[in-house]
């Protein structure tokens, strides 16, 4: 429902030359047994449209189909794209912890807008579980334009507030984040890099891009993605919450400490996996990183 949605209103807003990067097609929804799951949907993009208020529309299912595969476009170096994950975390969204709404905008392959809807992030730090708390405010909107810093809005509409990465210098008050689940990334070599580094604080392991949101934040320093061999990174996973950080002053690069390029397609080219942290951090980082993985490599 969500594709759908930040298409209809994206192609509204912005009609010409549309292109939207999307990791859903309508497919599944097309096939026998499928036209319930599509009513329940277009109520909700209906039933959304209505409250915002905005557009003097009904959508037929056709409509909303029409709208998810509007997300078909290969991206690219030329031209602009939008990028969208409509549920970043799908197994994060289905335990009832971390998952995220994310929409970036590349424009000549750079993105140059990001923004992550966290709706179970709370407002003031993580846990060190890395879940919500019953007891604390959740729901948070991070926003970044490229050269106008990033920003924090809970998502009950109040004021937005700039915000910034962690400016710990001394790893071992470090602490990281990583992917909840081990098949999207390798602990152990996670651990590794962790002792390498002299981090003293356990993971915190949550699902989706709402990481990079609580990194740029400052609730902690380091962000490891290390997926194993043959896993290929889709650019709707990371173009949002890559500028979210970067504009909180963070950096992000590949483990051979390149950029991470956007311009080539729905994936990105990566030498192993991503690594995330503020400025003074980085070189002590990648060390560790490009160190660990030369281990790894010679013990197989």
């Amino acid at each position: 429902g969500s594709q759908a949605l930040v298409s209809f209103v994206l192609q509204q807003e912005f009609p010409d030359n549309f292109s939207l990067v999307a990791e859903e097609d309508s497919k599944d929804l097309r096939k026998d047994g499928g036209q319930e799951i599509v009513e329940r949907i277009t109520k909700l993009v209906n039933d959304s449209l209505t409250i915002d208020g905005s557009y003097n529309v009904t959508l037929s299912t056709e409509d909303v189909l029409k709208a998810i595969d509007n997300g078909r476009s290969e991206g690219g170096s030329q031209g602009r794209h939008w990028v969208l994950d409509p549920i970043d975390g799908t197994k994060g969204f289905l335990r009832g912890d971390q998952y995220a709404i994310a929409l970036a905008l590349l424009d000549g392959g750079k993105v140059v807008l990001g923004v992550l809807a966290c709706p179970n992030l709370p407002l003031t730090s993580l846990s060190d579980a890395g879940q919500h708390s019953p007891n604390n405010k959740v729901g948070c909107l991070f926003f970044a334009v490229v050269g106008g810093g990033t920003y924090m809005q809970p998502l009950d509409g109040s004021s937005a507030v700039k915000v910034q990465v962690s400016a710990v210098e001394n790893p071992e008050e470090a602490s990281f984040f990583e992917s909840y689940e081990a098949a999207h990334s390798m602990h152990d070599l996670s651990s590794l890099i962790a002792q390498k580094l002299g981090v003293k604080a356990p993971p915190v392991r949550i699902d989706s891009q709402a990481k990079y949101g609580a990194l740029s934040r400052g609730d902690g320093a380091i962000y490891l993605r290390l997926p194993h061999k043959g896993y290929r990174e889709k650019i709707w996973d990371h173009a949002a919450g890559c500028i979210v950080v970067s504009e909180a002053g963070g950096v992000v690069t590949d483990a051979a400490g390149q950029p991470l390029d956007f311009s080539k397609g729905k994936y990105l080219d990566l030498d192993t996996g991503i690594i995330v942290t503020n400025q003074k951090l980085m070189p002590l980082l990648f060390n560790a990183v490009r160190k660990s993985i030369q281990e790894k490599a010679s013990s197989l």
